[in-house]
């Protein structure tokens, strides 16, 4: 984090007697006369939702799969098939522009060292704190293809038939040699055995390849993609549940107004841990001299696509709880407390008073 040395022409005078500085990051408008604006963070979710298409293309010789070898799901059209492989959700903290907040600077005292992150966000008092780094789910997208060139591996008598018909025969013929000669090498019955255990298995992988290749002409290949869809959702209070996305399995994940797909819903249901809302101030002219932060609430977030869910998860959602305050004279006597908090939820993750360490 970037951290600049400060000196408000106002306070100069004030706390140079202390020979303490105030220091801030550089964030814009991170510092007025009268102290640091900063925000309490309000929890936002990224949802990865990761599927896999499936392309099924027949093969050249589909038409006589079943015929001659006995191939009853030998595919005679292309098919597509999308599937939801698995969803992730990785919480991260944004801005709560309700809850804007200032630590106050006090004249003749040290004021505060304040990490905020780059978008304001209060990080840490009087202790210095790295950058959260970014929610660790991304978008990608990857492809593979199983098709193989079957005619490389025709015979001379296929390669010279007249017919479809007639080369679907002698390839059929072909696969069951390869399947017989493939099972004398096993049993050790071959004309020409292999001399030793290495030689063994490539005469076997090369067997099993060239059935492979041959047998597409009849199944079919597939090709696959596997794609992740990233999306952003921030929870309200009194809105469980919702629909994030839809999910078609011709097209994969598309928009929730897209009535091509079914829904993909997402629920986040306040467990009520805590009380919703703001503790009252006891003195009303403490209003700007005292910290604010955050206690969340714990929710149950659970995605839910035709009736199964997905995912089931529990974790504390900021905005479904309330907010607390430090007095700030915990910071302008002799800057000996330290507090950070957690710039997902705003609630206070250490605090220490090095004046009570010996």
């Amino acid at each position: 984090m970037k951290y600049i040395t400060t000196f408000l022409m106002t306070l100069t005078m004030a706390v140079a007697s202390t020979m303490a500085q105030t220091n801030v990051v550089t964030y814009s408008p991170g510092v007025s006369a009268d102290g640091v604006v900063y925000y309490l963070p309000k929890t936002a979710l990224k949802i990865a939702v990761t599927a896999t298409r499936t392309t099924v293309h027949p093969g050249d010789f589909h038409n006589y799969a079943q015929r001659m070898l006995r191939l009853n799901d030998a595919p005679h059209s292309e098919q597509t098939q999308w599937t939801i492989d698995r969803v992730q959700i990785v919480p991260f903290g944004v801005p709560d522009t309700s809850k804007v907040y200032l630590v106050a600077l006090k004249k003749n005292t040290s004021a505060p060292l304040c990490s905020l992150t780059d978008d304001g966000i209060l990080l840490s008092i009087n202790a210095q704190t790295e950058q959260p780094q970014p929610a660790t789910v991304e978008e990608k997208n990857s492809r593979s293809n199983d098709k193989m060139n079957s005619r490389d591996f025709f015979n001379q008598e296929i390669l010279s038939a007249g017919s479809e018909l007639k080369m679907a025969e002698l390839t059929a013929a072909e696969i069951y040699n390869i399947r017989e000669s493939r099972s004398e090498l096993t049993k050790g019955e071959a004309d020409y055995m292999p001399k030793d255990g290495e030689q063994l298995k490539l005469m076997l992988a090369k067997l099993d390849e060239q059935e492979k290749a041959l047998m597409q002409l009849f199944k079919g290949y597939a090709d696959t993609e596997t794609k992740t869809w990233v999306l952003t959702y921030v929870p309200e209070l009194g809105k469980e549940k919702d629909v994030l996305a839809r999910f078609s399995d011709q097209r994969g994940l598309v928009d929730k107004d897209d009535l091509s797909g079914a829904p993909l819903y997402l629920t986040v249901a306040n467990k009520k841990t805590v009380a919703a809302g703001q503790t009252e101030l006891i003195d009303k002219k403490l209003i700007d001299k005292v910290v604010y932060y955050n206690i969340p609430s714990q929710a149950e977030v659970e995605v839910n696509f035709m009736g199964n869910a997905l995912l089931k998860s529990q974790m504390p959602i900021a905005q479904f709880g309330h907010q607390e305050y430090l007095t700030d004279d915990l910071f302008n006597r002799r800057a000996t407390c330290h507090v950070w908090l957690n710039p997902v939820t705003g609630n206070i993750q250490k605090i220490e008073d090095t004046s009570l360490v010996k």
